[in-house]
């Protein structure tokens, strides 16, 4: 799938009488970004919360391995996302020896979100990415699946919300990602066609396979490299610097994008004033 950017500015608007050649690919007008993982060193977070509330620091693949499970059974619609973190702390401690009630696991997990508050990090090249994306004229939508109001926080406190367009959550939404629903949903908040999108994310199935298959540009971010070849349709990067290039050379035909003042959400976000 070849894209060209869409132009924003009216000085670079095509004339209403000038139709477009019939062979010119569609403009590309959004891009879609996964939160966790892919903007915000969620793993890292998690690992440090789990290491300081049981002492040791082996158990982020169990959580994970967990976490998956029962956020399944948010996706499948068999529960809501406040029951998924009851019952997934429950089964964790559970699975490490811990017999606890209703009561400690709630304690647990209270105590494991307010170590989380202070623990969100952006990966370090996020604000370069995110800036020139937005100077590039580009629609920006966060796509996460994940509760309201805990990721909308996160979103808030780490100074990303002003980049944003459109905020995407399954919590909210009740669909999730990878259902074509999901992305579909995003495309005509901002009105434009799933072939005008591309969607970048962590996770090679929920998001770049998903995104794929329900018609949008695929961009799959492999932070750890894991070596796993990319599946047609479906384009790899290692970091969120890669992506200007990949989107310029594989979607998009592009001049370099203006730098930006002070006034942008990047600048206010480095010099912590949020």
């Amino acid at each position: 799938m070849d894209f060209a950017l869409a132009p924003r500015t009216p000085s670079r608007t095509v004339p209403a009488e000038a139709a477009p050649e019939p062979w010119a690919p569609p403009a590309l007008r959004l891009v879609c970004l996964d939160i966790d993982d892919t903007l915000i060193d969620c793993t890292a977070a998690i690992r440090r919360s789990l290491h300081i509330l049981t002492g040791r620091g082996d158990l982020w693949p169990l959580w994970d391995l967990i976490t998956e499970e029962h956020v399944a059974l948010v996706v499948a619609g068999e529960i809501d996302y406040t029951t998924m973190h009851q019952r997934r702390t429950d089964c964790f401690l559970a699975e490490i020896g811990i017999l606890a009630d209703d009561e400690q696991v709630s304690s647990f997990e209270r105590r494991r979100r307010e170590l989380l508050d202070h623990s969100w990090q952006l990966f370090g090249d996020v604000l370069d990415c995110l800036e020139w994306l937005r100077a590039a004229g580009l629609l920006l939508a966060a796509v996460t699946n994940a509760s309201g109001v805990h990721q909308r926080k996160k979103i808030a406190d780490l100074g990303l919300a002003p980049f944003f367009d459109h905020v995407a959550i399954a919590g909210e939404l009740g669909v999730a990602k990878p259902d074509p629903v999901m992305f579909h949903t995003v495309c005509l908040g901002l009105g434009c066609a799933p072939a005008q999108a591309v969607h970048v994310g962590d996770k090679l199935d929920t998001d770049a396979i998903g995104a794929r298959d329900a018609g949008l540009g695929a961009v799959w971010l492999d932070r750890d490299d894991i070596g796993e070849r990319a599946p047609e349709g479906v384009h790899r990067v290692a970091g969120l610097a890669e992506l200007p290039e990949l989107l310029v050379s594989e979607y998009a035909t592009i001049g370099v994008p203006a730098q930006r003042g002070s006034g942008t959400p990047a600048f206010t976000v480095r010099n912590g004033v949020l």
